[in-house]
């Protein structure tokens, strides 16, 4: 298949939550008869439900600044599929994923031919075997799993780490994974495997008593921030943190978190704490491959800010914890700028609980849709919106929203893209398609508003 019939075919596939089927049993037979690609080289795997993305990003950058050849697996995409799948910062391209996802498929028709497999297998599965089978092939000699969704029967979650890392837990994809935080904690635990070190920034107590007993059942040795790894010295720099890490036998001074919001501290604190564990299990892994890889990590659409005048921050906050966080940044470092939101969210994320979180601190409230079958329509979110901003403005389109954001704002107010991952990803395609111009737009009139 041509790289346009790969895409043409996932997009057959339908949406990544469609179709998911949580056992191990399709992924494993499919990269059994691909060569079990995903042994061929050692890894790590990252679970959570905030945070993974960004602590997978930051990881794979230091171990690729300490000299391994380093694939990074990470979900979802924002503008193209190939930003999943990297080696060493540089995403796979065309040509090679064509070429993997073509004999994935190839495999999976012979499979269900052969009735060995029951049923297609998802669009995330897809991926995820072209992805083991792409980093084997381009002889990496490192890999860093983001879960896609909990953990125990991610199809990530077929390899035996050389280290787990557990962000934070809270509730979100409460309809796969359970109604409690114990019951989510315990699918993201399922990455844990038996003598293998873990690395846990848990902070709710009912989410960190079963990390901890999980741990034990396994005898793994479990390494929990801020107990075993303390963060200390934390200042503010412009909207990034520096901040102090001791751990049992090293101090590290003045670590920067490179992403935006006091939040990725922890997210710093777990990826250093994972390559540090690694270097333990005797990777070679330097102080100095820690400072430069924080420094040389990207990871755009979480606090990416993409202008200045006016200053506009795009974030995917797609759940309430995240919608929390964001939140406590805008109040913390914008707390006498108006905000303008523009906003977006899929129908089966809690709209009546993240719009009392963020909606209050907008003057002006920009509803909009990604195209995105599962996106609700602006019409859904009022309806399930428990605040509504005295000024409303609907705008279909992302890019027309945002530009309507912007004329309205002067050089010192902030421009909020928010709600959903989906909607970044269309605000940064029609930059990259120039549909979309920041420049100029300041004090320019809108359309009618909603009261």
């Amino acid at each position: 298949m041509t790289y346009t019939q790969c895409l043409d075919t996932l997009t057959a596939l339908g949406h990544e939550l469609r179709g998911v089927k949580f056992d191990l049993e399709a992924i494993q037979t499919i990269l059994a008869r691909l060569g079990n690609p995903q042994t061929k080289y050692p890894t790590a795997i990252v679970a959570g439900t905030n945070g993974k993305g960004s602590t997978s990003a930051m990881l794979a950058s230091i171990l690729t600044t300490a000299g391994y050849r380093t694939g990074l697996y990470t979900s979802p995409h924002l503008v193209r599929v190939n930003e999943r799948i990297q080696i060493d910062g540089e995403k796979i391209s065309d040509g090679e994923f064509a070429a993997g996802f073509t004999e994935v498929w190839q495999t999976v028709e012979c499979l269900l031919e052969q009735k060995a497999l029951a049923v297609r297998p998802s669009f995330f599965e897809f991926l995820t075997a072209t992805a083991f089978l792409h980093f084997a092939r381009a002889g990496i000699e490192f890999a860093v799993l983001e879960v896609g969704m909990g953990g125990r029967l991610d199809a990530t979650n077929v390899t035996q780490p050389r280290v787990a890392v557990i962000t934070n837990i809270d509730l979100d994809h409460q309809q796969f994974l359970g109604s409690t935080l114990a019951a989510i904690a315990w699918e993201k635990a399922g990455v844990i495997k038996p003598h293998r070190p873990v690395i846990s920034a848990c902070e709710h107590p009912e989410a960190v008593e079963v990390i901890r007993r999980r741990a034990a059942e396994l005898n793994a040795s479990l390494l929990e921030i801020p107990e075993a790894a303390k963060i200390s010295s934390i200042r503010r720099l412009d909207g990034h943190y520096a901040f102090d890490l001791s751990l049992e036998n090293q101090q590290f001074d003045a670590l920067t978190a490179p992403l935006m919001g006091s939040f990725q501290v922890k997210n710093t604190a777990a990826a250093v704490v994972a390559a540090w564990r690694l270097c333990q299990e005797g990777f070679s892994v330097p102080a100095t491959a820690v400072v430069e890889g924080l420094r040389r990590t990207r990871w755009p659409g979480r606090l990416e800010l993409i202008s200045k005048d006016p200053w506009v921050a795009l974030d995917g906050a797609h759940n309430p914890a995240a919608a929390r966080v964001i939140a406590a940044h805008a109040q913390a470092h914008w707390p006498d700028r108006k905000l303008r939101l523009v906003y977006a969210s899929m129908r089966d994320k809690a709209i009546g609980e993240i719009s009392g979180i963020l909606f209050p601190l907008a003057e002006e409230l920009i509803l909009t849709r990604p195209e995105q079958a599962r996106a609700a329509t602006p019409e859904e979110i009022l309806a399930a919106s428990r605040y509504r901003p005295d000024r409303i403005i609907i705008e279909p389109d992302p890019a027309r929203a945002l530009e309507a954001a912007c004329r309205e704002s002067s050089a010192e107010d902030v421009v909020l893209v928010a709600g959903s991952l989906f909607l970044v990803g269309a605000v940064k395609q029609a930059l990259v398609e120039q549909r979309l111009e920041l420049e100029s737009l300041a004090c320019r009139p809108v359309g009618p508003r909603l009261s």
